[in-house]
């Protein structure tokens, strides 16, 4: 079997799919994309596949290596998010041409359903009790929301006040076991970041995310020590390499590489036994679409470490296009009392509507980030 053609296709709401073709009539896909980057994500992965045309599509780990290490340049956002799509259709062509699951192919499933958790807020949280009661009522025992706006290095405390307001009124409303997770999305810097961990412990959260960006990782061992909350990170880091560090630190309670943003499949599994033998969680990232969340799951199904799994239905930034869109068969994805089953279909396991991707493909998207900027005009961290 040889590759014979890679397309890639920037499609609403934010999002950019990859297509590799072969010889033998079997196509895999992947999900190649940064948010907010997808069209230079196209470019490089148009770049790689000057390297993959041709060239057998079984020999995963060969490609992964010449990938990364072949172009002396390596690492970053852009270049794994590449990688992670390309890879992600490799292992898709992989399963269908042996009629196998991935999962089947990294050793078998270890799990049938994982538990998953819906985000509520916004970019700007607001009215949360009302939206995580909704979240109940859909099936769901976990959510997540942004913990806070804008907020400086040192800042009022009434912004400290507001966060546990809402944080109270979702405790209060689903309960003492429900799961709540609380993403400070790198807008808390250290001053602030320990106060706030601190203030929220009473809560019992199930984790605090990004309570510092990854940059500052030496911080988490001032953080770890103002609280027990568990601390989850890594959507920002890309590699085994830049999980390294985070990891011998020890401050780390969960990780949260992305499959489309952390080299893929291959990258990932190695990543979450990395994490494993520290005895960290993992709780892969994914607010992204259906062929993401398709290869999260692979991976959550092999992955002991694996407790949770992010997904975007009906998340704020899906506007026009949804997680089911781009599926031939919505029900693949068997949402039922806040798990997701894990697909059992070949590659990994779901059917792109591909005329619905070329139809979507000639709309396209310039999705960006909102730029924020603090009270005296300054940027201010999204």
């Amino acid at each position: 079997m040889k590759i014979t053609a890679i397309e890639t296709f920037i499609v609403p709401p934010r999002w950019c799919f990859v297509k590799i073709s072969t010889d033998e009539g079997i196509s895999g896909w992947g999900e190649p994309v940064l948010e907010g980057r997808a069209a230079t994500v196209a470019a490089c992965v148009e770049e790689l596949s000057d390297y993959l045309i041709g060239k057998d599509p079984g020999h995963i780990q060969d490609h992964w290596t010449v990938m990364y290490r072949g172009g002396f340049y390596r690492g970053g956002g852009i270049h794994m998010s590449a990688i992670a799509g390309i890879d992600q259709a490799l292992w898709d062509i992989k399963g269908r041409a042996l009629g196998v699951p991935v999962h089947a192919l990294l050793g078998g499933q270890q799990r049938d359903r994982i538990r998953v958790y819906s985000w509520i807020g916004g970019d700007r949280p607001g009215d949360t009790a009302n939206m995580a009661r909704e979240c109940g009522e859909r099936g769901f025992t976990a959510v997540k929301m942004n913990a806070t706006e804008e907020l400086q290095f040192i800042d009022s405390h009434a912004k400290i006040d507001a966060v546990l307001a809402r944080v109270q009124a979702i405790r209060e409303a689903m309960g003492p076991d429900f799961g709540i997770g609380i993403d400070f999305h790198g807008r808390v810097h250290r001053p602030m970041a320990k106060q706030l961990a601190k203030e929220l412990e009473p809560f019992n959260l199930m984790f605090i995310e990004e309570p510092v960006l990854s940059e500052h990782a030496e911080v988490l061992r001032e953080i770890a020590n103002h609280c027990a909350t568990p601390i989850a990170l890594g959507e920002r880091l890309y590699s085994r390499w830049d999980f390294k560090e985070v990891l011998a630190g020890g401050f780390v309670d969960i990780i949260q590489p992305d499959p489309s943003h952390s080299g893929g499949i291959t990258e990932t599994f190695k990543i979450a036994a990395m994490a494993e033998a520290h005895d960290v969680a993992l709780a892969l990232h994914c607010p992204l679409g259906p062929i993401a969340l398709a290869a999260n799951l692979q991976l959550d199904a092999v992955c002991y470490n694996a407790f949770i799994q992010e997904q975007s239905l009906g998340i704020h930034y899906n506007q026009g296009s949804d997680l089911l869109d781009y599926l031939i068969d919505p029900k693949v994805f068997a949402y039922q009392d806040g798990y997701v089953a894990i697909p059992q279909g070949p590659g990994l396991g779901i059917e792109v509507n591909e005329d619905k991707v070329r139809q979507a493909a000639a709309e396209g998207h310039r999705w960006r980030n909102p730029i924020w900027r603090h009270a005296d005009g300054s940027f201010a961290e999204w």
